[in-house]
């Protein structure tokens, strides 16, 4: 599976999917979907906008990768998974088309989202890519609306080394005359962004350039704001365009109750309230991390006492934009998840020591997680973090 192993599950080209959804009579076309892209911020605010439709009395399909715990996870309706039972009908149902086509892991979860979506006769699919845009299975729909968060270093073997690359794969969600909303302002994106709307008649507005609107929300972590005010705008761009008649007390209601309405976890999650406090965040690139490590450092000095980070990465990613952006003073579990992508933990306690970072090597997230706890005192934080495969392993 490409969650488990990387690029040798993905394929670079729509042809496979489009033809396993025509075996299926095509049940994308049957969708109103939101497409929500980017490289940090994409999962929340697809859990935002489906817990703000779900509050304005609609049936929505929630569609996110990659899963934590429950494959599952990744097709939702109403909040509740997949059945188990439709999980294996389907794959049973499509395997003259799997022997046929030798559709990748990605192809198939799509497909069996779509279909899932159609035949529970959902009123609204939120469809989160899965990497990149333009390329990605997932683009094979017409959306009402397509959101693209903001553009980092990530993925660049796939998706090109510098910022307009990566943000022109990015950019082949935006539809003809379908709207886009951009989350953040780069001044080396902005341009790609502006121009492939204009090239195709997509009006196109930048979330963080309107006027913002403060939110409760049960949402905890460093990107809250901005994730609110893109789905927000989402929102509004969605009820200029007369497909949603938008009312901010439901708005208000579904940002205070994400978690309970659309199963959101992995993100500043905390596992431990105190003694010590435990915290777990998914980030892994450069851009993600920085604001994390930020407030951990925050919490550190309000609180007094030190950091323990249990550390877990993925083997193909580039290390040398995110160890420079871990605090030298903190303590390190280094560990490796359980999937053939891991990073060995000594590989990675290697490559950390040069940027200063110390610790020990633990064989499993598990052993790392336990010694982090058992040696934080009571005001110490103990965080989790690296990779959502890390992150999955000490989640309840």
């Amino acid at each position: 599976m490409y969650q488990r192993t990387g690029d040798s599950a993905m394929k670079k080209d729509l042809t496979n999917i489009r033809a396993l959804l025509a075996d299926l009579s095509n049940p994308e076309q049957q969708l109103r979907c939101i497409h929500v892209g980017g490289t940090n911020g994409k999962g929340t605010v697809s859990h935002l906008l489906a817990a703000a439709l779900r509050a304005h009395g609609f049936r929505v399909g929630l569609y996110t990768s990659p899963h934590y715990k429950d494959f599952r996870e990744r097709i939702k309706v109403d909040g509740t998974f997949i059945p188990e039972a439709e999980v294996v009908a389907f794959t049973e149902r499509i395997q003259p088309a799997i022997e046929r086509l030798n559709p990748s892991f990605f192809e198939i979860t799509v497909a069996m989202a779509f279909d899932h979506f159609a035949r529970a006769r959902v009123q609204w699919a939120v469809v989160e890519v899965g990497l990149g845009g333009r390329l990605d299975s997932t683009n094979v729909i017409d959306p009402e609306l397509a959101v693209i968060t903001n553009i980092g270093y990530d993925h660049m073997q796939f998706l090109g080394t510098t910022l307009p690359e990566i943000a022109g794969e990015k950019a082949g969600i935006i539809k003809a005359g379908r709207p886009v909303v951009i989350g953040e302002t780069q001044p080396e994106t902005e341009p790609v962004f502006r121009q492939r709307a204009a090239a195709v008649g997509a009006d196109i507005v930048f979330a963080d350039q309107l006027p913002r609107r403060a939110f409760e929300t049960d949402l905890r972590g460093p990107f809250a704001e901005k994730n609110l005010q893109t789905a927000w705008i989402a929102l509004q761009q969605l009820a200029a365009g007369r497909k949603l008649s938008l009312e901010s007390e439901k708005v208000d209601y579904a940002f205070s109750h994400v978690n309970e309405l659309t199963y959101y976890i992995g993100r500043w999650q905390t596992l431990r309230e105190d003694h010590p406090l435990v915290l777990a965040d998914s980030a892994h690139n450069g851009e993600g991390l920085r604001p994390v490590l930020e407030r951990l450092q925050e919490l550190r000095r309000e609180r007094g006492g030190k950091l323990h980070i249990v550390l877990g990465v993925v083997n193909d990613k580039d290390l040398t934009k995110a160890l420079p952006l871990f605090p030298t003073d903190a303590i390190y579990y280094f560990v490796k998840a359980d999937i053939p992508r891991g990073l060995p933990a000594t590989d990675l306690r290697g490559a950390a020591g040069g940027y200063g970072l110390v610790g020990q090597a633990y064989p499993t997230v598990g052993e790392g997680y336990r010694a982090a706890v058992a040696a934080a005192a009571d005001d110490d934080i103990v965080f989790v973090g690296g990779s959502i495969f890390t992150v999955a392993e000490v989640l309840p």
